[in-house]
């Protein structure tokens, strides 16, 4: 990609000290100013090419318009609701952020709340702190042999799986982006909302906040689950509905909550803070010396590659430059595909409007197939390639999940007949890069 000028940045929070010492050693000057009201940030940020913030600092519509300079914000974490992304993304401003910074924080937070919902422990720690020694009322439940729903299997629920079936919990997950045959290898069976919710003990969700997942634990969940279910939130406040919850839980619907975001923060409703069966957090999260160190050095990082031209990396609204479409056709068939250059790679952002998840290298023998989305077809189609001696090497997913879609096969070695695939793919075709 084409370098980009970026002179000075402003980073608005308490951001870890490598991320400005980074972005100094490669001659962009920093500015570091907290607590900014709105005003003074739209009157502090028209001097700057670039702004860096955590989850406090609001970038809304109005400061992005202010800013006649503004070409990137970064967020130095994982969540981007604190960033209007439209009104950036109209302005032509990238906004990027550091996915992969606070995930283990994250998730060992998800399994401290998880294991103390399920043994009391902030509430006999307080009780003892209080002069008492009270075994029987903080009678406690084994994690072994319980159902655990996560709603949202990217890389925090995963590592949320992989560390609670450790404590011999059956891990089940909603992802309407992870085929099922991905979390299938690290232990989680997918399933659809209605059939997820009665079967668990314990639900933790990980998943952004949006329109299609605010309120996604409300009355009507709620009632579909199990008496007593217990819920954990580390992912952003609303996605449960807190008047459910707080109404789950004075029912005995709700046997316990774990929170560690709310909807308002610091929440003045205190309702739920207090109730006896909720342990909360002020948003701990990310609060880790090694994930901020992470979160930091990765935003710099990531902002030093864009500016030397070497790449794009974590950009929420970039369409990357130099992408372009191009159409053939093969034995009859039309291919609409567009891609770009990473590097040195050329790389498949989409074919014949299926959208791949990642960037799908075009390098070596790939197997191009157009398919149902479904659970059963990579074991299908493994079967079918092991009969003919081919080996897979790779295997590239489209986002969607429905319908007909387009799937990449990286192989050890081209396919002699593609009919062979024919009973379980509706079209195929193959190249050698």
């Amino acid at each position: 990609m084409a370098p980009i000028s970026i002179k000075r940045i402003l980073i608005s929070e308490s951001v870890d000290p490598c991320c400005k010492k980074i972005l100094q050693e490669n001659g962009i000057q920093v500015t570091e100013k907290q607590n900014m009201s709105k005003d003074d940030l739209i009157a502090e940020i028209k001097d700057y090419d670039g702004l860096v913030v955590r989850s406090a600092t609001k970038v809304t519509a109005d400061v992005i318009n202010e800013a006649g300079n503004l070409q990137i914000i970064g967020r130095a974490g994982t969540g981007v609701d604190n960033v209007d992304v439209d009104a950036a993304t109209k302005k032509g401003i990238i906004v990027m952020n550091t996915p992969s910074g606070n995930t283990i924080s994250a998730a060992e937070l998800t399994c401290t709340l998880l294991m103390s919902l399920s043994r009391h422990v902030p509430q006999a720690a307080m009780s003892m702190k209080a002069g008492n020694w009270d075994r029987k009322k903080f009678m406690g439940a084994e994690m072994y042999g319980k159902i655990l729903g996560i709603v949202g299997l990217g890389r925090i629920g995963k590592e949320v799986a992989t560390r609670m079936q450790s404590f011999g919990m059956k891990t089940i997950g909603y992802d309407p982006i992870t085929p099922p045959e991905v979390t299938a290898t690290w232990g989680v069976e997918q399933m659809s909302l209605e059939q997820l919710w009665p079967q668990c003990d314990y639900i933790t969700v990980h998943t952004p906040l949006m329109p299609s997942t605010a309120g996604l634990l409300n009355n009507t969940s709620f009632a579909k689950c199990k008496k007593g279910v217990k819920v954990v939130n580390c992912a952003r406040g609303g996605i449960i509905d807190e008047d459910a919850l707080l109404r789950a839980l004075e029912s005995g619907q709700c046997g316990g909550a774990g929170l560690d975001v709310f909807v308002e923060e610091p929440p003045k409703n205190r309702a739920l803070v207090n109730h006896p069966n909720v342990i909360s957090c002020p948003h701990l999260g990310a609060s880790t010396k090694e994930a901020q160190a992470r979160c930091g050095q990765d935003i710099a990082l990531q902002i030093v590659d864009m500016v030397m031209g070497k790449g794009l990396v974590g950009a929420v609204t970039h369409s990357p430059p130099g992408a372009c479409e191009v159409e053939v056709s093969v034995n009859g068939s039309s291919y609409r595909a567009t891609g770009s250059v990473q590097g040195d790679s050329l790389v498949l952002l989409e074919l014949n409007h299926s959208v791949f998840r990642q960037p799908v290298s075009l390098t070596g023998n790939l197997l191009f197939l157009k398919a149902a989305a479904s659970p059963q077809l990579l074991p299908s189609v493994t079967g079918l390639l092991a009969t003919a001696g081919v080996e897979i090497e790779s295997f590239s997913a489209p986002a969607a999940r429905s319908g007909d879609q387009w799937y990449c096969v990286g192989l050890s070695s081209l396919l002699g007949d593609l009919g062979a695939l024919k009973p379980s793919v509706k079209e195929a075709a193959q190249l050698s890069v």
